[in-house]
């Protein structure tokens, strides 16, 4: 129940629909979704995309992870809810609701298989936030590594700072 979107109804259906070792007959989490009619169906040839479209069908399990994506549609500020816009924006509201069950899927897949807890990332680094993150610790070697003293360079207070903007 740690992942949000997913209500009581939906765990019920997953577990009553596949149960705990129908996760262990499935290799990999893209095997799963496959199954479960989620993932895209690419038909490539001679090196061409013809079509990347999900495949038609449907089960229990896809419509309860479909309803739970919808829910995390309207939702703010998670996680999930962030990557639902971010698709939906550019895809449109139906292939928002696709991917975002497919990584229900998948996640849930990874905590069965797995049995690990659901943690979601608190804070995505942009890229520029990434460079300025790498630069700290690149100076920050380099002055261990020939042992001089952050406030000898001047740069105590600049170290400080970008750890807690970062964090």
């Amino acid at each position: 129940m740690k992942i949000e979107g997913l209500s009581h109804s939906t765990v019920l259906t997953i577990m009553s629909e596949i149960g705990p070792e129908g996760f262990t007959k499935f290799e990999t989490a893209k095997a799963f979704t496959s199954w479960m009619r989620l993932a895209p169906n690419n038909k490539i040839s001679g090196g061409r995309i013809l079509s990347n479209r999900v495949p038609k069908g449907s089960n229990r399990i896809k419509i309860a992870l479909r309803q739970a994506a919808n829910a995390i549609g309207n939702l703010k500020d998670t996680h999930l809810s962030d990557f639902f816009k971010r698709v939906a924006y550019r895809k449109g509201r139906q292939a928002a609701v696709s991917a975002t069950a497919r990584k229900l899927a998948v996640i849930i897949w990874n905590m069965v298989t797995k049995k690990t807890q659901y943690t979601p990332p608190t804070d995505y680094l942009f890229l520029d936030q990434k460079r300025k993150l790498k630069a700290m610790q690149t100076i920050k070697k380099n002055i261990a590594k020939f042992d001089i003293k952050p406030e000898d360079v001047g740069f105590s207070n600049m170290l400080n700072t970008s750890d807690n903007v970062l964090r």
